[in-house]
């Protein structure tokens, strides 16, 4: 059964600032689950399934699921020990030595317990009934067993109604809060985030090592599940069918080892979907860039994406560093493939779909039409109907402007072929090398979580193809799990490594908002804790400017602290969180944060500030 781990990192690669803080990962213990525990996670599955189409989103019914049985198995174990120490009370023995209270306090976890420790049986009793209601407690708040308010329309609502309605609420969402402080959940929807991990976990023969058979299990469910109606699928799992989201996934299928009719005619249909709206050529840009380095695509069907961008100078307005960072360390990684012009290791596999996902056999491709090639997908039209579009709509997605044709043509016809060949390949290595040093520079200053999804993996592709024994590529291996989240759907990759700051924050303004914080004292002061120890601490080392970084001391990320990258209106409501918090009793919620660190977050808010605007 899989269990959901919080704020654990025990693998020797995995580097923190905070001891994992926030980390949440779902690991697969065979062992876990009795036959009636798997008969249920089983029906929440197929629940799931059979209302894929009319409700896209999962509940996190497994995580939740968890919380129910972890609360339910330590009522259980509470009444063991109850049971268990009343048989002491009735034992015969004046003293309990060492040998029995000793190895029971290390199996409880407590700390510091002296070697000679000697009591009497009734203080050893007492001693095992205070510690264990006490952990009980902390670990399983109670909650406010009160009925379900219904009001009909001729009713008044008064405030007693309301106040009940609140406590129902917050009791029941203090339950799904984890031990560090914040609340787990899912993150996902996009479908081209999973395709990217699984195609460079392939390339680098890492596939089978980091996702189980479980894992794999798992994600096929997800992928199966949001395929829709028509056989695509889309950019998001409530989006519909698009040739980017479509390929992807099918390819992403057949790397987990889905062979091209399983799925019970699911692979059948996807592909029938891709073949009958043009095949993979038409893919947008990002996908042509997935498939080339697979293999299954040529670069020559690329439009360039030169690394020799980043050897401008600063002042030039396209220079990368103004780019919006998400975009930036995005076309990092990608320009170091495109420059390296880097392929996979070409598989049976790859070969096979270089059959399954085009028109016309893939010798005969013309890639420098392929070049601007994209499916058009109108929501307004629906993609069973985009056969009806004029040819060159279905063919480009958004018109280019004329410079923009030229430019791309020019450089892919007569800018690429000289830095491909000595002397410009001496300027393609430095670009290249460049390139990297910024790529490590975003590793090691998020621990290698990276800002996003789609540049972990790029990142540690790029880290690869320079060394495949190198550090950086083992560094960024366990990182993976911090981005997959199962749920009754299947495992998906999410848009972030969580959202666990964010969430944080919210719920405690919320909290405080109903003025009933005094009853909910120990779930405020989880959460207070989780936002101290997220807040970011440090600047990132070195020249900001080089590296096209911002100040970062003080402020709160999105996620987690180990994340790192600052973000204004994380910082702002982390602050207003911790400045709520501040106006209650220490002893209910925790101590404040330090002033300095307040000024800290105003700081960065300042800096962030347009200063064009008044």
């Amino acid at each position: 059964m899989w269990k959901l781990k919080v704020a654990e990192g025990s693998s020797p690669w995995l580097r923190s600032v905070n001891g994992h803080v926030g980390r949440q990962i779902w690991e697969f213990n065979p062992s876990l689950g009795s036959p009636e525990e798997l008969a249920e996670i089983e029906k929440l599955r197929k629940e799931f399934r059979n209302h894929r189409f009319e409700k896209k989103h999962s509940s996190d019914l497994l995580m939740r699921f968890q919380v129910q049985q972890t609360r339910r198995n330590s009522s259980e174990n509470l009444f063991c020990w109850l049971f268990i120490t009343v048989d002491v009370l009735h034992s015969q023995d004046e003293l309990f030595k060492v040998d029995h209270l000793y190895n029971w306090l290390i199996l409880s976890n407590v700390k510091d317990v002296p070697s000679n420790l000697k009591i009497t049986y009734i203080g050893f009793s007492a001693l095992v009934l205070v510690y264990i209601i006490s952990e009980f407690s902390k670990e399983n708040p109670s909650t406010t067993n009160l009925p379900q308010v219904k009001v009909k329309d001729i009713e008044d609502i008064t405030e007693d109604k309301v106040a009940t309605t609140l406590r129902r609420a917050i009791s029941f969402h203090s339950t799904l809060q984890a031990h560090d402080g914040h609340w787990p959940g899912d993150y996902g929807g996009p479908m081209f985030l999973m395709p990217g991990l699984v195609i460079t976990l392939s390339i680098t023969g890492a596939l089978n090592a980091i996702l189980s058979k479980e894992h794999r299990r798992e994600i096929c469910r997800y992928l199966y599940n949001h395929q829709n109606p028509d056989g695509g699928w889309g950019l998001h799992i409530e989006g519909p069918s698009t040739m980017f989201g479509s390929v992807l996934t099918y390819v992403t299928l057949r790397l987990l080892g889905e062979e091209p009719n399983d799925g019970d005619g699911a692979m059948e249909k996807g592909r029938s979907w891709i073949l009958d709206h043009g095949g993979a050529t038409a893919i947008t840009s990002w996908g042509k860039m997935w498939l080339s380095v697979l293999g299954a695509f040529e670069w020559s069907g690329n439009n360039p994406l030169p690394p020799e961008i980043w050897l401008l100078p600063y002042i030039l307005p396209f220079h990368p560093g103004r780019m919006w960072c998400h975009c930036r360390m995005v076309y990092l990684p990608m320009s170091y493939l495109y420059g390296k012009r880097f392929v996979g290791p070409i598989t049976p596999t790859v070969l096979s779909l270089r059959k399954e996902l085009y028109t016309v056999p893939y010798h005969e491709i013309d890639w420098d039409i392929a070049r601007n090639e994209c499916a058009k997908m109108l929501s307004c039209v629906g993609a069973k109907y985009s056969f009806m579009l004029p040819f060159h709509c279905r063919r480009i997605y958004y018109p280019h402007p004329v410079v923009q044709d030229l430019l791309w043509a020019s450089l892919h016809k007569a800018v690429e072929p000289v830095l491909m060949r000595w002397p410009g390949k001496k300027l393609r290595d430095k670009a290249l090398r460049t390139v990297m040093e910024h790529i490590h520079y975003e590793d090691e200053n998020t621990r290698y979580i990276c800002i996003g999804p789609v540049n972990k993996v790029l990142n540690m592709l790029c880290c690869w193809v320079e060394d495949p024994n190198s550090e950086a590529f083992k560094l960024h291996l366990p990182r993976i799990y911090d981005y997959l989240w199962l749920a009754e759907d299947g495992m998906k990759m999410q848009g972030y490594n969580g959202s666990q700051l964010w969430d944080t924050a919210f719920a405690v303004q919320a909290i405080i908002s109903t003025n009933l914080a005094d009853e909910f004292g120990p779930t405020l002061r989880r959460a207070h804790t989780y936002i101290k120890n997220s807040q970011v601490l440090d600047d990132c080392p070195g020249n900001l400017d080089f590296w096209y970084r911002h100040i970062s001391k003080g402020a709160w990320p999105f996620s987690t602290a180990d994340h790192g990258w600052p973000i204004s209106d994380c910082t702002a409501e982390g602050l207003k969180a911790v400045l709520l918090l501040s106006k209650l009793p220490a002893e209910i919620v925790g101590e404040p944060l330090d002033a300095k660190r307040l000024y800290d977050a105003v700081n960065v808010i300042f800096s962030l500030q347009d200063y064009r605007c008044e």
